[in-house]
Parts: C-alpha cells; sequence; structure tokens
C-alpha cells in the first residue's frame, strides 16, 4: 500500500476539525474562540486535534483578509512534445486552485523541450515581469544559470523541480534523487540477469553533457555494479539517441544490438523506454529485458504487454503540486520550507500497476 505523502503543514480549516472530531463546524468555532458552552470531553478532544492538525486560526483569518496578490510563474517543457510533462501542469494548476484563496495566481510558460532558444525566450519573458516567485523545471544546465544570477539579483525565490542544479541556492528542489533512482535500476536489472551480460544505458533526446539529472541516473546505474563488485561481470554501455530521425534512430539501435551479442538489458534515463518497447517488439527481439521511467499512456502499454519490465515512478504531479506548495509556504505564510524534498522512487510492474491508476486510467498519486 502507498503511503500518502502530506503536506506537514497543510492549510486546515474549522471543517477538517470538525469532521475529524466529529463535531459541527459551530462546535469547533466555539471551543477555538472559547465562547459559549461546550461539554468538557468534546472541548478536549477538539483541542487536541487543532494541535495536531498545527491550525493557526489568527493567520488564516490574516490571509484570508489580506487583499495582497502573489503572481507566480512556472516554467516547464510543453506536454505537446512529452506526455510526462501532463502530470506536473495538473499538479501545478491544483495547487493553484488550492491556494486560490490565499490570492495565489500561477502564470504557465512553457517550451518547445528540444529547443534551447524557446527556453532562452520563455524564461526571459518571465523574467521581464518580475514574479513574486517561480517554479522551473531546468532541463537545459548552462542557459538556466544566467537567469538564477538574475532573480538571485531581484530577490525572486525560485524552486526547482524533476531536475536539481546545485550551482545556485534554490529556495527548494522537488523531485526525485536522480543518483538514487540510477542505483536503483541497476539492483532491478542485476535481478533480472543473475548471468553475465552487456547492459546499455540509453539516454532519448536528451544531451548528458546539459543535463545533470542523466548523469546522476547513470552515475548511479554503474556505481551499483562497482559497488557491489559486479563491474568485471557486466559491461555497461551507453548511448545517446535522438528520436529526430525515426530512421536513424532505427540505424543507431539495429547497430548496436548487432554489435553487442550479448545484450540483454536496456536502461533508458528518460520517459521514452515505449520506443525502445515497441523496437524490440518490431524485430521480434525478447531476449532483451527493459527498465524505464514515468506511467504514461505508451509506456503503460508495453508494461502490460511485458515489453518492459519495471518503472520508476517519479511523481511528476506530485512535483509540480509541491513546487507551487513550496512557494506559497515561503510567500504568503512565511514558513521555512526544507531546501530538498525527495519524493518516492516507486517501482511499478504489471502486477501492481492498477493501485497506481484511476478509475479513468490516468495515472494516480496521491498529494
Amino acid at each position: 500500500m502507498k503511503k500518502k505523502d502530506s503536506p506537514k503543514n497543510t492549510i486546515v480549516r474549522i471543517k477538517d476539525i470538525a469532521v475529524k472530531a466529529g463535531v459541527s463546524t459551530g462546535t469547533v468555532d466555539r471551543v477555538i474562540h472559547n465562547r459559549g458552552r461546550v461539554a468538557e470531553d468534546v472541548k478536549v478532544r477538539v483541542l487536541k486535534i487543532v494541535k495536531e492538525m498545527n491550525y493557526e486560526p489568527n493567520l488564516m483569518a490574516r490571509m484570508l483578509g489580506s487583499k495582497k496578490e502573489y503572481h507566480l510563474a512556472a516554467l516547464f517543457p510543453d506536454y505537446s512534445y512529452d506526455a510526462f510533462w501532463t502530470a506536473p501542469k495538473a499538479g501545478i494548476e491544483k495547487a493553484e486552485q488550492d491556494f486560490k484563496q490565499y490570492n495565489v495566481f500561477v502564470e504557465q510558460y512553457v517550451f518547445n523541450p528540444h529547443d534551447a532558444n524557446d527556453y532562452i525566450k520563455k524564461a526571459t519573458e518571465l523574467t521581464r515581469k518580475k514574479p513574486d516567485g517561480i517554479l522551473l523545471s531546468p532541463i537545459y544546465y548552462k542557459e538556466t544559470l544566467p537567469f538564477f544570477e538574475k532573480w538571485n539579483n531581484f530577490k525572486i525565490p525560485f524552486v526547482l523541480f524533476n531536475t536539481q542544479i546545485a550551482d545556485f541556492d534554490p529556495l527548494s528542489y522537488i523531485g526525485q534523487d536522480s543518483y538514487q533512482s540510477g542505483l536503483l535500476a541497476g539492483k532491478l536489472a542485476h535481478f533480472g540477469n543473475p548471468d553475465a551480460c552487456s547492459m546499455l544505458i540509453a539516454h532519448i533526446d536528451e544531451k548528458k553533457s546539459n543535463a545533470q539529472h542523466l548523469v546522476k541516473k547513470e552515475q548511479g546505474f554503474r556505481n551499483y555494479f562497482a559497488q557491489n563488485n559486479l563491474d568485471h561481470k557486466y559491461k555497461i554501455i551507453d548511448v545517446e539517441l535522438t528520436r529526430s530521425s525515426q530512421s536513424a534512430f532505427i540505424k543507431n539501435l539495429d547497430a548496436l544490438i548487432e554489435s553487442t551479442f550479448d545484450l540483454k538489458q536496456i536502461f533508458v534515463t528518460t520517459s521514452q523506454a515505449y520506443d525502445i518497447a515497441r523496437y524490440l517488439e518490431q524485430r521480434h527481439i525478447n531476449h532483451i529485458k527493459l527498465i524505464g521511467y514515468d506511467l504514461i499512456p505508451p509506456n503503460l502499454h508495453y508494461l502490460n504487454n511485458g515489453a518492459i519490465s519495471f518503472l520508476i515512478n517519479q511523481n511528476p504531479k506530485g512535483q509540480g503540486y509541491w513546487g507551487i506548495y513550496q512557494l506559497a509556504e515561503h510567500l504568503v505564510f512565511k514558513r521555512e520550507v526544507p531546501i530538498i524534498k525527495y519524493l518516492p522512487l516507486d517501482v511499478v510492474t504489471k502486477e501492481n500497476l492498477n493501485y497506481f491508476l484511476d478509475e479513468k486510467d490516468q495515472v494516480f498519486v496521491e498529494i
């Protein structure tokens, strides 16, 4: 059973306390403001729940009565290029809805993930508007650094999600521990291949030289075998593949498999494991196991039919939600937020997939 990852300082309403205490909202109001008659046992129960839920009546009233608006900017890839980004978008929109009563508004800036110039253009646009806070997935490492410097100079807090960059200090980072996820993938690959073989790390549509999270995933994968004195037994190779030309993509895979006769495992560091699964299916190759990331529809299809053995769920919806949540905590409620919030890494198989889906077959993530 998945453990629900609940916000420590969730916005608590009188109604929430009433439901938990099993009393009316009027009773809770009388207890909080110490007016009217309330049975002693009920009063004790309500006050205990008030403390447990970190209810802050004066702060809530002050925030609700404030007319100050908080304008946030969210910079992330356009989901029309990669279905992965539909989930962070949904998380961002849910958080905006939850904080709307506190005058928090989020403007989305989406860019072509294959065009660094478009990324720079959108980052420049939002910088010009000087928002109160920024949430972004900095998939372009080198291009992002100058903006970090500008935002620091403007004293604009920024939160990173999905990709962690340590060169500047963001308000917070939300997402997976990329290195640990690589270690996890290495362990899964080892368990699936007890005999000596070659393994391929495939980076699709992103270059390692400008993507810190891919570097860390590869390091984690390789280090699993090194730390367990297995690097002499397994040959690990890596490749950068692009899908801009499907014929070239297939040609490169053909060459890799032809030249690596003992290839038994492929680890895809991005969300495009389905493209290699499709290739293996079309070539009638059944002896190569596949590990990938993210519960997007095409990956789920190949997980269900067995072409993909494992998917590592990075909770992208939670990443978007928590990113806005941390900015609101900092700006609206003046609270300290954790510098790093790692979200759990779920190993998803055909057998447990249903626990991650809702009735509409959409990826289910508890926030």
